[in-house]
């Protein structure tokens, strides 16, 4: 916990940094070029997330006093909802750090040319050292480099690319020209891939099951050293979350610009969509020794900060919920048990990111791993600090049916891909590609699609949702289960501390800040003129006095 008293600045960046990690660099300009700018929409979803987990989940876990923010389970419910949240987080936990050691390898194999599963062997081994030995506050201050060597390779790319159309007109004119300014699509359809409502909505529920209940998230701004640094982070990560964001768009419109009438996709120069974004680095920072490295540096950085602080939370949570209650043993020996189950969720992280070799674009395969399980956790996590009739009973019960239908839309979803008419990008040319001596273009034959075969319902709608609604449904499912199994099993009959849910008072505090702060501001000058004025009275008795000495 860094001893508590980490100041909000390298906090914030910290928690930019690690969420936004390498997904971002490589996923966020790859969606951009292919479906358009709608992606800048996440923008709202982010400060929708960050009011709410600082102004309804913070204030309830920090007078707690938390290390584990699973304690909170065992406090409000049972000790064994404590264990059923803290096995589903390390399950994620380990899902998403794969992915996150998978991509910036990823962009080292095509960019640097280094060897693929070298490169991913190299991150887990270097974040298994960094994060055993470095402690917490290594951590968080080391994304504060991280993030500004993220945020120059990103800007970088952007500023080649700006000379080389000759001015940012030029590239938002061929946006608008290719529909890659689709921002305001109001399509209520929860079918369609990206809309308002599932960027806005779905997206809202995401980052809010990432931020407010993810021990990876939480336990940094616990680590602060009170409560108002800790809102003061979250509000400033938000920033930080805004300009990497900005910079990734802004990229991925730079390459639809460059590659307008040439897709590598397309075409075959590249195989994935996750790979458009190393191969445009090298085509236009070919000439520029070291900078194609330096965004490399970018990239490995963003994923450095996040593997490390996932890791270092595996090994915290595995500590607090599954050690110390059970056994009695000296901080020394504490200390190296964690360094030795930090190295083995390492180990374990490194052997599943093979797996994610085949789950497909990584963007999209972070995040439905973060809602298949993050959405229903959520949906407890607010049961619990909203409703003070909620029990155990409802809150399980809950939890598995919010769980139990996600998976069911998440693997009928990946055996049954939704229609190609639902996912289809954004139209992209070959016409300008030219076959070169030194080029690994590869003709591509253009024949007429077979007619589609005919889906069942749950094939054609079930399977077909948009995956930003997967957390969303997790939670209100777990939520809507667990409100009426608590009131049907004596859940208004239940007494429950004040200090576990979320109150008026809670509520108010901000409000009273600021009305506190506005008075002060009226009253001074008041007081000022009274102390002006008292000032005045004595200096003229002091001179009556001083006459009558005389």
């Amino acid at each position: 916990m860094a001893e508590h008293n980490l100041s909000f600045l390298p906090v914030a960046f910290s928690l930019a940094t690690s969420c936004m990690s390498a997904l971002t660099v490589l996923g966020t300009p790859a969606e951009v070029y292919r479906f358009g700018s709608i992606f800048l929409l996440f923008a709202f979803s982010y400060a929708i997330m960050v009011v709410i987990s600082a102004e309804v989940f913070l204030p309830v876990f920090y007078r707690l006093g938390l290390t584990s923010v699973y304690e909170y389970l065992e406090l409000r419910y049972n000790k064994y909802m404590r264990i059923l949240g803290t096995m589903t987080f390390i399950i994620l936990t380990i899902l998403y750090t794969s992915i996150v050691i998978y991509s910036p390898s990823l962009a080292l194999n095509k960019a640097a040319g280094f060897r693929l599963w070298d490169s991913v062997i190299a991150t887990g081994l270097i974040c298994m050292f960094y994060c055993s030995v470095g402690g917490l506050k290594a951590v968080v201050w080391a994304g504060v480099f991280q993030y500004i060597l993220m945020i120059i390779g990103l800007g970088l790319v952007f500023a080649r690319a700006v000379i080389i159309k000759g001015g940012f007109g030029p590239i938002l004119h061929d946006a608008y020209q290719g529909g890659r300014l689709n921002i305001w699509d109001f399509n209520p359809n929860p079918l369609k891939r990206h809309t308002v409502w599932t960027v806005v909505i779905g997206g809202t529920f995401t980052w809010v099951g990432m931020y407010a209940t993810n021990q990876s998230q939480v336990q940094r701004y616990f680590a602060c050293r009170s409560q108002w640094d800790a809102k003061c982070a979250l509000y400033l990560s938000l920033v930080g979350l805004w300009i990497a964001l900005i910079f990734a768009s802004l990229d991925g419109l730079s390459m639809y610009s460059i590659y307008k009438d040439c897709d590598p996709l397309t075409s075959g120069i590249v195989s994935a969509p996750d790979q458009l974004m190393p191969y445009f680095v090298l085509d236009i920072l070919k000439d520029y020794p070291g900078l194609p490295g330096l965004f490399v540096a970018g990239t490995y950085s963003a994923s450095l900060s996040s593997v490390s602080i996932s890791i270092n939370a595996l090994a915290t949570v595995t500590l607090e919920d599954f050690i110390k209650p059970y056994f009695t043993l000296s901080e020394e020996k504490l200390s190296y048990i964690a360094m030795g189950i930090s190295l083995l969720f390492g180990i374990v992280c490194l052997s599943m990111a093979a797996l994610v070799s085949v789950m497909g674009a990584l963007l999209q395969a972070a995040f439905s791993v973060f809602e298949l399980i993050g959405g229903p956790l959520l949906g407890i996590y607010s049961l619990g600090i909203l409703f003070p009739f909620a029990n155990s009973k409802g809150a399980f019960l809950g939890f598995i049916c919010g769980f139990c239908v996600i998976m069911w839309i998440g693997i009928g979803a990946q055996k049954y891909p939704p229609a190609p008419h639902r996912t289809v990008p954004l139209p992209l040319s070959i016409a300008g590609c030219q076959r070169s001596n030194d080029s690994t273009f590869v003709s591509v034959i253009v024949t007429s699609p077979s007619p589609a075969p005919s889906r069942s319902y749950f094939q054609e709608y079930w399977y077909s949702v948009s995956y930003l609604y997967f957390s969303t449904l997790g939670a209100l499912i777990t939520f809507i289960v667990g409100t009426v199994v608590s009131l049907l099993t004596g859940g208004l009959n239940k007494e429950v501390d004040h200090r576990l849910l979320f109150t008026k008072k809670d509520f108010m505090v901000n409000i009273q800040y600021w009305k506190d702060k506005f008075s002060a501001k009226q009253v001074a000058p008041e007081q000022e003129d009274k102390t002006e004025k008292k000032s005045i009275s004595i200096t003229k008795t002091s001179v009556n006095e001083t006459h009558g000495i005389q």
